[in-house]
């Protein structure tokens, strides 16, 4: 059974199935997997995992997928295609904690629910949207979305908390808390400086640098950049956002010092790359 909203930049989809039909493996955007019941193989990328019960997968446009049954499986899709929708749709700091997950997702194989408290939070959450999407009760609608943003929250910590791969247990809660603060203020360059993160970070500003790289193995500003490109590819593939809204949205002068950005990371402009997706 599915549960699909046009208007809504997600949709909401469940079946049991012995064979996974090839065409499954085409989405829009990304999507999260969860496995109910059921056992098998999910082959991303070339690499193989072996699932099972309560496994959840992160599978994004990109990624060569594929599942394999062994036995019987009930799976749950939840399908993002247009995070972008302003109306009606998910929470602002989801949808930039969403860029943060498509961002650090490793696209590799295995069970994304690193956090073993969280596998117990994450099924009751899954069952109490598939409820909604049967019963379709009184604020069904509203509930799902609260659910939906829930999920996405507790899917950024479960990332989060295993980035970057060099952060060990004593440095751990600093770093994340700093890749943290660079996510919510990618849009105000203002806060970006490196006297403001160290302010609020409570490392020197001359010893900032050096530390981030060492946890990081690149550089802030590096990280920064490379950040921002991302989102204004992300905007280029998935919305219909014009350029000099997009200039505005992520704190850029004007078109031109977006398109000097751009093509420094990404090697043509904004207007070119996006002519090439048609």
């Amino acid at each position: 059974m599915a549960y699909d909203n046009l208007y809504l930049p997600y949709n909401i989809h469940f079946e049991t199935l012995d064979e996974f039909p090839p065409g499954k493996s085409q989405r829009h955007f990304f999507e999260l997997v969860y496995i109910l019941s059921g056992a098998g193989e999910h082959c991303i990328n070339q690499h193989s995992f072996s699932y099972g019960e309560n496994h959840m997968f992160l599978i994004t446009p990109q990624d060569c997928s594929r599942f394999t049954i062994a036995k019987t499986t009930r799976f749950f899709f939840l399908r993002f295609s247009n995070i972008y929708l302003e109306q009606n749709g998910l929470l602002p700091e989801n949808i930039r904690r969403l860029e943060f997950i498509l961002q650090h997702a490793n696209h590799k194989p295995g069970c994304i629910l690193k956090n073993q408290s969280d596998k117990a939070l994450v099924r009751p959450m899954v069952e109490a949207l598939i409820r909604e999407a049967v019963n379709r009760d009184l604020y069904d609608r509203e509930i799902t979305q609260q659910l939906v943003n829930t999920l996405i929250v507790v899917v950024a910590r479960n990332i989060a908390k295993y980035l970057p791969e060099k952060v060990d247990g004593a440095s751990e809660e600093k770093i994340i808390d700093i890749l943290n603060y660079i996510q919510a203020n990618i849009y105000d360059p203002e806060r970006l400086r490196a006297a403001v993160i160290a302010q609020h970070s409570g490392i020197s500003e001359h010893y900032l640098g050096r530390y981030f790289k060492k946890h990081c193995g690149e550089t802030m500003q590096g990280y920064i950049n490379s950040y921002k490109a991302t989102l204004i590819e992300h905007r280029l593939k998935h919305s219909d956002r014009r350029i000099n809204e997009i200039v505005t949205e992520l704190g850029f002068t004007d078109e031109s010092h977006l398109n000097k950005f751009f093509k420094a990371h990404r090697g043509i402009s904004p207007r070119q790359y996006r002519a090439r997706l048609l």
